[in-house]
Protein backbone atom coordinates (compact mmCIF):
# COMPACT_ATOMS: atom_id res chain seq x y z
CA UNK A 1 0.00 0.00 0.00
CA UNK A 2 1.16 3.82 -0.80
CA UNK A 3 4.46 2.29 -2.62
CA UNK A 4 4.54 2.79 -6.61
CA UNK A 5 5.52 0.00 -8.35
CA UNK A 6 7.73 -0.79 -11.37
CA UNK A 7 4.21 -1.13 -13.60
CA UNK A 8 3.00 2.29 -12.90
CA UNK A 9 6.57 3.85 -13.30
CA UNK A 10 6.51 2.50 -16.69
CA UNK A 11 3.19 3.51 -17.44
CA UNK A 12 4.22 6.47 -16.41
CA UNK A 13 7.21 7.37 -18.82
CA UNK A 14 5.21 5.76 -22.05
CA UNK A 15 2.26 8.43 -21.06
CA UNK A 16 4.94 11.56 -21.14
CA UNK A 17 6.50 9.37 -24.24
CA UNK A 18 3.33 9.81 -26.05
CA UNK A 19 2.55 13.56 -24.80
CA UNK A 20 6.30 15.25 -25.37
CA UNK A 21 7.48 13.13 -27.89
CA UNK A 22 11.37 11.93 -28.20
CA UNK A 23 12.64 15.09 -29.78
CA UNK A 24 11.27 17.08 -27.02
CA UNK A 25 12.53 14.81 -24.33
CA UNK A 26 16.00 14.62 -25.92
CA UNK A 27 16.64 17.73 -26.13
CA UNK A 28 15.38 18.34 -22.59
CA UNK A 29 18.10 15.77 -21.50
CA UNK A 30 20.89 17.58 -23.65
CA UNK A 31 19.96 20.76 -21.82
CA UNK A 32 20.09 19.86 -18.45
CA UNK A 33 23.14 17.84 -19.05
CA UNK A 34 24.69 20.82 -20.45
CA UNK A 35 23.39 23.04 -17.41
CA UNK A 36 24.74 20.50 -15.26
CA UNK A 37 28.43 20.71 -17.24
CA UNK A 38 28.27 23.94 -17.03
CA UNK A 39 27.68 23.90 -13.10
CA UNK A 40 30.22 22.11 -13.04
CA UNK A 41 32.74 23.95 -14.32
CA UNK A 42 31.86 27.31 -12.64
CA UNK A 43 32.42 25.49 -9.41
CA UNK A 44 35.79 24.44 -10.49
CA UNK A 45 36.96 27.31 -11.56
CA UNK A 46 35.58 29.66 -7.96
CA UNK A 47 37.73 27.08 -6.59
CA UNK A 48 40.82 27.81 -8.20
CA UNK A 49 40.26 31.13 -7.88
CA UNK A 50 39.50 31.10 -4.55
CA UNK A 51 43.21 29.08 -4.16
CA UNK A 52 44.93 31.57 -6.72
CA UNK A 53 43.66 34.26 -3.79
CA UNK A 54 44.87 32.02 -0.49
CA UNK A 55 48.28 31.69 -2.39
CA UNK A 56 48.51 35.52 -2.96
CA UNK A 57 48.01 36.32 0.83
CA UNK A 58 49.87 33.69 1.75
CA UNK A 59 53.03 34.85 -0.19
CA UNK A 60 52.18 38.47 0.99
CA UNK A 61 52.06 37.34 4.46
CA UNK A 62 55.64 35.53 4.04
CA UNK A 63 57.16 38.90 2.42
CA UNK A 64 56.40 40.92 5.66
CA UNK A 65 57.11 38.63 7.92
CA UNK A 66 60.61 38.21 6.54
CA UNK A 67 60.70 42.04 6.08
CA UNK A 68 59.85 42.00 10.20
CA UNK A 69 62.73 39.52 11.02
CA UNK A 70 65.22 41.74 8.95
CA UNK A 71 64.05 44.96 10.13
CA UNK A 72 64.58 43.13 13.74
CA UNK A 73 68.38 41.98 12.93
CA UNK A 74 69.20 45.61 12.06
CA UNK A 75 67.35 47.21 15.06
CA UNK A 76 69.88 44.88 17.27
Amino acid sequence: MGGISVWQLLIVAVIILLLFGTKKLRNLGSDLGESVKGFKKAMSDDDKSKDAEFDKVEKKQAESTKEQKAKEKEQA
